[in-house]
């Protein structure tokens, strides 16, 4: 915690360009993996747990010619399961002197320990959400109870990683994967909304290829790309595809692979008029649509300021949050491919 802000000596006459060279880093598009897009925004400040209930449903039936007198009846279990929530919390101290100093360089001093101080707790958040605060309990989305792990398979040539890989039967595999998740879940025939995220050099290399004109034509052969004809594919299918990046999960992947996220945030509750052999989940009030989800108390950390001895200002920020939760984990799909 320190202003490195010195004093600096010119040669006059010159020019000062007005604008600062800022370090940018990679903006994590994890937020796409949850339903919504967003962190649900639903604690309060000093709630230790998040509970959520759910329904289990078992039916039977007795069926003759000649009415039974002995009749099954319908079974229902009520479960919890719950996820703790993590207070997040950084401290910034500053004096005029440091103001000061700042000023001389052309930056405000307070606004730059309160953007600071924001993006360590959204990259806190991040690694909560993709990993968990305690991975060994199964928290974060990475570590979900249920998620389906795979390995890249070989393609038909036999290779392996995503440099060698066929162009055209990567898009197939990805399309099957959405496919899995679909049928996992019971979405077949609807639209729904898919996230895949994973490393630039990973995914990157899947919008700057093109895949090939073989001995059959393919979907966009010789003009899209890899994650193009996977948009197509999806398309057709009234699907929607948000393609994003996170370079931690490089390594992340089983024996040290790159890892890929395919995710679907939020399924479907489709309502039909007809008799449905789902009308209990279809018209059981209230139901909950959300697949991968994280909680927190306030859309960002709440900003804490206090004037100290000698005049200082001392500002603290905090945050609590849950990690990163999938309440239906067969809605993930981890794949490990070797780079």
């Amino acid at each position: 915690m320190s202003i490195q802000a010195h004093a600096y000596m010119t040669l006059n006459p010159s020019f000062m360009e007005p604008e600062i060279l800022m370090q940018y880093s990679q903006a994590s598009g994890y937020l796409d993996l949850l339903a919504d897009g967003q962190i649900r925004v639903r604690l309060a400040e000093d709630d230790l747990v998040v509970y959520m209930k759910q329904l289990n449903l078992r039916t039977k039936m007795a069926a003759g010619t000649a009415s039974s007198n002995e009749l099954p009846g319908v079974d229902i279990q009520a479960t919890m399961f719950s996820a703790p929530t993590y207070l997040l919390k950084v401290r910034s101290q500053w004096d005029h002197h440091d103001v000061a100093a700042g000023g001389r360089w052309g930056f405000a001093v307070p606004e730059a320990y309160r953007l600071g101080g924001q993006q360590a707790n959204f990259q806190l958040a991040r690694d909560f959400c993709l990993y968990g605060a305690n991975p060994l309990n199964g928290e974060g989305l990475v570590n979900a109870p249920n998620a389906v792990a795979v390995n890249l398979p070989p393609d038909s040539n036999g290779n392996t990683t995503v440099l060698t890989y066929d162009n055209g039967q990567m898009a197939f595999y990805l399309a099957q994967q959405v496919q899995q998740i679909k049928t996992r879940t019971y979405q077949m025939g609807i639209g729904r909304e898919f996230t895949i995220i994973g490393p630039q050099r990973t995914l990157g290399s899947f919008e700057y290829n093109v895949v090939q004109l073989v001995q059959f034509q393919r979907i966009g052969a010789g003009t899209a790309s890899t994650a193009e004809t996977l948009k197509k594919i999806m398309e057709s299918n009234n699907d929607k595809l948000i393609w994003t990046y996170d370079d931690t999960l490089i390594g992340q992947g089983y024996q040290g692979a790159d890892l890929v996220i395919i995710a679907m945030p939020t399924v479907a509750n489709p309502m039909v008029d007809r008799q449905s052999t789902n009308i209990f989940a279809n018209k059981m009030k209230p139901g909950s649509a959300v697949n991968t989800t994280m909680y927190a108390d306030m859309a960002a950390p709440r900003e804490i300021i206090s004037p100290m001895a000698g005049g200082a200002t001392d500002m603290v920020q905090e945050w609590r949050i849950t990690s990163g939760w999938a309440p239906r984990g067969t809605a993930l799909q981890l794949i490990s491919m070797i780079y």
